[in-house]
């Protein structure tokens, strides 16, 4: 069982008996403390039960003898279990009729259509348990969906990452077999010496590209944040890339305003910044330009990289942003993409409290457009500390 399990039962274990102790106190000692008493109603909640209840973060529902709604938390409605005095899903209502007619507490999961912030479906794992003696049932459904999904997430990335590894790895087994049984051709082996160098160089961006990933994708805050000039990191960035960018007779050019400064990590933003030029080169032509431009906005910074590439389709512009989803696979693996430079750009916007952009037409090419957050909450540019630096 996972921890998650273990403690969704643990909690479910504790409000039963704390249900079952106030419903003992006020069923049984009730009658001992009082000369005279009324019969209670099978109809109505035992006393303290509903103030348990409230308190629950997972949905909470008890059934009367008739599958009649007694209580029901917040989250319940919400989600859309329950209606007026109704439970709404059909296999919770299977499962609390089971419970009372043998008495025995059962676990499920189960999926309802979803009725909050528009998901399809929402998965939930489900405790119904007695309550006291008069066919009240108590049910108890935690929110499995995000678990999930992010299950689900670190599946397809295990299998992906799988499967690029296996590629420049299989290729570099195979090249250095060939190599070897050509030993007495020098240019055969120079040939497949090249490739290994191609295969390796591109196992290498991999496992970088892995690392990086894995240490920004935590959404967790920036440790050391500081000032950085955005001149500087467009500068740093455009020099990486410069030698393929040289290979393709491609155009490396710069505009819009200067002097500006964002608040995050300079390391990370140059890296964001390469990989949207990396990108843009990739899916260039030869002979054209890439223009990486930046504005103020307000509180924030802008700055676009723009292409005369060839465009992604629309049906693709939604899932660009995930890890190893490429637009043209064929292209990508020959110019040693990995599928996570987009992905990687995503999260370093996040960890920066901003966010990344796409505009782009097939055929007419794209603009990405990383918005950061500017040093001192307003995007104004800095001047020179030095009179003539100023003038110059």
């Amino acid at each position: 069982m996972s921890e998650m399990a273990m403690s969704f039962a643990a909690l479910a274990g504790f409000v039963v008996g704390a249900v079952a102790v106030l419903f003992y106190r006020n069923q049984i000692e009730g009658p001992r403390r009082a000369a005279k008493v009324e019969a209670p109603d099978p109809g109505a909640l035992p006393q303290g039960v509903a103030s348990v209840l409230a308190v629950l973060p997972s949905s909470a529902v008890v059934l009367d003898a008739h599958d009649r709604v007694l209580r029901a938390s917040s989250a319940a409605r919400a989600f859309g279990l329950v209606k007026g005095e109704r439970l709404m899903a059909a296999e919770l209502l299977a499962l609390a009729r089971q419970v009372r007619r043998d008495g025995e507490i059962r676990e499920s999961e189960i999926d309802v259509a979803g009725h909050k912030f528009g998901q399809e479906t929402t998965s939930f794992a489900v405790r119904v348990a007695p309550l006291g003696s008069y066919g009240q049932v108590l049910v108890l459904a935690e929110d499995q969906t995000e678990r999930r999904r992010v299950e689900a997430v670190r599946r397809d990335f295990v299998a992906n990452v799988s499967h690029e590894l296996k590629t420049p790895v299989g290729a570099l087994s195979l090249l250095a077999e060939t190599i070897q049984d050509a030993a007495d051709d020098p240019v055969a082996v120079t040939r497949f010496a090249g490739r290994m160098q191609h295969e390796a160089a591109r196992l290498t961006y991999l496992v970088q590209d892995l690392i990086t990933l894995s240490r920004i994708q935590g959404a967790e805050p920036i440790p050391t944040p500081g000032q950085v000039a955005i001149d500087e990191a467009i500068h740093d960035a455009i020099d990486r890339c410069n030698t393929r960018a040289i290979a393709k007779d491609i155009t490396l050019a710069t505009g819009g305003a200067e002097g500006l400064r964002a608040w995050g990590d300079d390391e990370l933003l140059v890296t964001a910044l390469r990989n949207l030029i990396d990108n843009a080169i990739a899916y260039s032509p030869e002979h054209t330009r890439v223009v990486v431009s930046v504005r103020p906005a307000g509180d924030s910074i802008e700055v676009s990289v723009s292409d005369q590439g060839i465009g992604i389709p629309e049906e693709s512009l939604e899932r660009i942003f995930e890890r190893f989803f490429r637009v043209d696979a064929a292209r990508s693996r020959a110019t040693g993409g990995t599928g996570l430079g987009l992905a990687i750009v995503k999260h370093v916007a996040a960890a920066h409290a901003g966010e990344v952009s796409v505009w782009s037409k097939e055929g007419s090419g794209s603009t990405f457009t990383l918005r950061l957050p500017a040093f001192g909450g307003t995007a104004v540019p800095v001047q020179p500390a030095n009179p003539l630096e100023a003038a110059r």
